[in-house]
């Protein structure tokens, strides 16, 4: 499976993203799933904390954007809301591990459970195939997108949010930890899209500034007609390019679509990880090389 042919390499220069069923195996998942439950059952989170999270560009920039625990995450392992989850003071109006939208954004660097699959031989082995000399890794999520209100994540590329010169030196690798169903909401993308330029970025203002984000730029009225939708089963892997357009549906079924996603960068070559993008490497952190 860490082997790819050279019509799947055609796809992906061609598409953007490119799907590998089965990358992972079901126990592999399960101990995903359990980790994370105990991670969850463990979450402490002071009230002045909870951050519902959002990706419309007014809500990103009020509920996410001007928060210290948001802009800080890049080295930790944080926690982020669904929409409506919270009472005017902050108390839980769900079950909390009902609630999650999100943990970001370094469980790849504190779990040993999420490092051992980020570090993973046969993803090692993926990406040095795709040709990437020197890939380092910036952020990890595990996304729950959880029954009956699981948030609309609204068209957008990675770059956007991870922004390097020149262009294109970002991958994203998404794996399907439960099945990703039209009905639970699964990815859709624009193929061919990460052709185009990266037409909205957020930038973080200096230390101090309020507000301490903004956009450049703004992001096109795409065309629905363009989306395809990309179901996955459990263990699939999706490669998407930092720059191709997808976005995923509100889930209003009864089954939660539970993903593992960590974005990489090719550090070789040049490559510069914009001064000016939210996430930065810290003294703490540094962004670990994929390879060791």
């Amino acid at each position: 499976m860490a082997c790819l042919s050279p019509s799947q390499l055609k796809k992906f220069q061609e598409d953007g993203f490119l799907l590998l069923e089965g990358f992972l195996t079901a126990e592999e998942c399960v101990a995903m799933q359990q980790r994370i439950g105990e991670i969850v059952a463990e979450m402490d989170v002071p009230l002045h904390c909870r951050t519902e999270f959002s990706t419309q560009e007014d809500e990103q920039l009020r509920a996410q954007g001007n928060t210290d625990y948001f802009l800080s995450s890049g080295d930790k392992v944080r926690f982020f809301f669904e929409k409506g989850v919270f009472d005017k003071k902050g108390n839980f109006l769900v079950p909390p591990e009902k609630s999650v939208n999100k943990i970001g954004h370094a469980l790849h660097a504190h779990d040993p459970v999420f490092r051992s699959v980020t570090h993973s031989p046969k993803v090692q082995a993926l990406v040095r195939n795709l040709g990437l000399q020197l890939p380092v890794v910036v952020q990890s999520m595990y996304i729950f997108k959880q029954p009956h209100f699981g948030g609309e994540v609204f068209p957008h590329q990675d770059a956007t949010f991870l922004y390097t010169e020149p262009p294109g030196r970002v991958l994203g690798v998404w794996i399907a930890i439960e099945d990703a169903t039209l009905e639970n909401g699964c990815l859709w993308f624009i193929p061919g899209s990460h052709t185009s330029r990266v037409s909205r970025r957020m930038i973080r203002a200096p230390a101090g500034s309020r507000p301490a984000t903004s956009f450049l730029g703004s992001e096109p009225a795409w065309d629905n007609n363009l989306f395809v939708p990309l179901p996955v089963q459990r263990g699939g892997l999706v490669l998407i390019h930092g720059q191709v357009v997808h976005k995923s549906e509100q889930n209003l079924s009864d089954h939660s679509r539970q993903a593992y996603t960590f974005h990489l960068m090719e550090a070789a070559a040049g490559t510069v990880w914009s001064p000016e993008n939210w996430l930065q490497p810290t003294t703490e952190l540094p962004f670990p090389p994929l390879y060791i």
